[in-house]
């Protein structure tokens, strides 16, 4: 007999790389089965829906990447360095990446659209998350004395996240890490640009 949680990890932890993988439409519920080796009804005793499977499976894969990219930046101490870590997590995701596909909030942002309301508010939301973060990087660094007093934080936070997810998105098509190395080049160039 399968432990209930242990089972429900499963069907989140395989669902979600699908999802990612493959799209959170064109996975279907046969696709999870095949994946975790168990049965509709015993996925479906775990979630109420595959809508509902979606926002789980997309929660644990937000969680994972703020985890792990809150781990690298904690564990440094400068405004300058905690954009590196930034950057350097990033870069990661071409050769070792935390979750097979590639970046979720990418990826589900470029999917969901207005009829699926739900999926798109909560990738709406992480996207949110990610941008207070990185401002609260740069306002920090303003505190700390680290940054120029006169930079514009939101500002910088947006040109960030736009630029690192275009640099993934563009290694990722062309399947080569050229576009995401190049970005976060010109990227540390603005950092420098910033420091006091």
């Amino acid at each position: 007999m399968r432990n209930a949680v242990t089972t429900k990890e499963l069907i989140i932890k395989e669902s979600a790389n699908l999802f990612n993988t493959q799209g959170y439409k064109a996975t279907s519920i046969s696709d999870i089965t095949k994946a975790t080796g168990l049965t509709k009804g015993a996925i479906y005793r775990h979630f109420e829906s595959k809508s509902d499977l979606e926002q789980q499976a997309l929660r644990s894969l937000a969680k994972l990447m703020f985890t792990e990219l809150g781990g690298k930046i904690k564990a440094v101490n400068t405004f300058k360095d905690k954009m590196e870590a930034t950057f350097s997590f990033f870069e990661e995701y071409m050769h070792t990446p935390l979750y097979k596909g590639g970046c979720p909030l990418l990826n589900a942002a470029t999917e969901v659209d207005d009829t699926n309301v739900v999926l798109r508010q909560q990738t709406f939301n992480m996207l949110a998350q990610l941008k207070a973060s990185v401002q609260k990087l740069i306002e920090n660094g303003i505190k700390n004395n680290q940054v120029k007093r006169e930079t514009d934080a939101a500002f910088f936070a947006t040109i960030f996240i736009a630029t690192l997810e275009g640099g993934i998105m563009m290694s990722r098509l062309e399947r080569t890490p050229e576009a995401i190395l190049k970005t976060v080049a010109h990227l540390r160039t603005v950092v420098n640009s910033m420091l006091k």
